[in-house]
């Protein structure tokens, strides 16, 4: 019984400490609306969809808008950390406030990375370039290889594969137009009767026909 009556004093003595510590806890952090600002530390632009993580709060992830705006609920102390694509992380400690309110502004600095150069080359591996290089029909100087490119098969192959450049597709525009006109304008001049020999002959012949009927009358 004495044992009993002794764990149940070290059990209630044990809850009022941790009463009294967390009760000290909440004290010393204070629950305000964190809200801010980021830019770039460089050109002083917003940097848009950065993520920000709450470390010390079961790590919670929060997001700032197109703007760079952010805003949400933390505890006065609490370690958050920013990341962005194309910037180095930051780390953020909300600071203390004389009210409920916490507003900053945060800079991130572009973290660029250099990557080394990659040659891509049209063989999937070393036995098909050997047996490409090996089959190569090089020519002998540069006449031959001017000669061969100037060749008439060459050529077709190029012009069939070649794209019109801008002054090719305007001639080749002004062309048309002037072409389309060309026939509308014959089509139009062999519409009109007064230049059409055969009318002019049709006429005559009619005039003729009523001055022979009337003299017969």
């Amino acid at each position: 019984m004495m044992r009993y009556f002794s764990f149940l004093i070290f059990v209630m003595f044990f809850a009022g400490i941790t009463e009294v510590s967390s009760q000290q806890l909440s004290k010393e952090k204070k629950l305000v609306q964190f809200s801010g600002m980021i830019r770039n530390a460089t050109t002083g632009e917003v940097v848009p969809y950065v993520t920000l993580v709450n470390l010390s709060h079961l790590e919670e992830i929060h997001n700032a808008n197109h703007q760079g705006f952010f805003s949400f609920a933390a505890n006065v102390g609490d370690t958050i950390r920013l990341s962005a694509v194309g910037y180095e992380r930051v780390v953020f400690v909300v600071p203390q406030a004389d009210g409920f309110n916490v507003t900053t502004k945060i800079e991130m600095s572009p973290h660029i990375v250099d990557l080394p150069v990659v040659d891509i080359y049209p063989w999937a591996s070393v036995e098909e370039f050997t047996y490409d290089f090996m089959n190569l029909q090089i020519a002998d100087d540069d006449y031959l290889i001017a000669q061969r490119n100037l060749s008439y098969e060459s050529i077709m192959a190029l012009k069939e594969n070649t794209p019109m450049d801008a002054t090719e597709m305007q001639n080749w525009s002004y062309n048309a137009r002037h072409h389309n006109m060309s026939i509308k304008n014959i089509n139009q001049r062999m519409a009109n009767p007064l230049l059409n020999p055969f009318a002019w002959g049709s006429l005559i012949q009619q005039i003729s026909k009523g001055k022979a009927s009337s003299q017969k009358k």
